[in-house]
């Protein structure tokens, strides 16, 4: 019998890079439907990794159907509540994807007239390599690295079963979304291309017969 699980924890390891973590000027977190990584950037910044906490995201293909307020608005909530002050958070609620985070957030920089020399991106557990391979394309010249909530794949998985707004099929289908993406992406030109080892790729394909395939785009 077919064991999802396999094939999904090798998906789940290849998104993470393990990158150490290092104290920043700013911590940036990129908004989506996942709560913990605003949880994760309120720890970061609490335990002093950065001065300021940056939000970026309006409403995007998911999060559109389950709130109202944009997910950097939601996720500012989450840090004060962590006990982050509030004057020490900046959101940028307009973009509804990760393109439109990064010239969004450029943006908002400028018109603040925020000089920040490095950064820590705080992104979900299974968005860091494509996070990192975007923002290595379109903001080249940015100094950061990438971290993510520090759960387990089952922990995850269980956060999902409990959920009543996603589910745990929207869990892989986004995992599998998103190695496509990073396949995609790099032969396009939108981000830096991306080794993809064959036991990963095998993987991958293997979840999209089993019909994991709602988060895939056209190509």
């Amino acid at each position: 019998m077919y064991d999802v699980h396999t094939d999904a924890k090798v998906l789940w390891e290849y998104h993470h890079l393990h990158q150490p973590l290092k104290k920043a000027d700013a911590i940036l977190g990129f908004g989506s439907h996942d709560l913990h990584v605003a949880e994760r950037a309120a720890e970061l910044y609490l335990a002093g990794y950065g001065k300021y906490i940056i939000f970026t995201g309006g409403l995007g293909r998911i999060t559109k159907n389950i709130w109202r307020k944009p997910e950097a608005m939601e996720f500012a909530e989450v840090a004060v509540k962590r006990g982050v002050p509030r004057e020490k958070i900046f959101t940028e609620s307009a973009s509804t994807n990760t393109g439109e985070n990064i010239r969004h957030t450029k943006l908002l920089l400028k018109q603040k007239q925020l000089s920040f020399s490095d950064y820590l991106v705080v992104d979900k557990p299974f968005k860091e390599r494509r996070i990192y391979a975007t923002l290595k394309k379109q903001w080249s010249d940015l100094d950061f690295r990438v971290t993510s909530p520090q759960n387990t794949y089952e922990e995850y998985y269980r956060y999902y079963q409990q959920s009543e707004q996603l589910h745990v099929e929207d869990f892989l289908n986004i995992l599998v979304g998103d190695l496509q993406r990073i396949n995609l992406y790099g032969r396009n030109g939108f981000q830096i291309p991306q080794e993809i080892p064959s036991d990963v790729w095998a993987a991958y394909r293997r979840l999209v017969d089993a019909g994991f395939d709602k988060q895939l785009i056209p190509e």
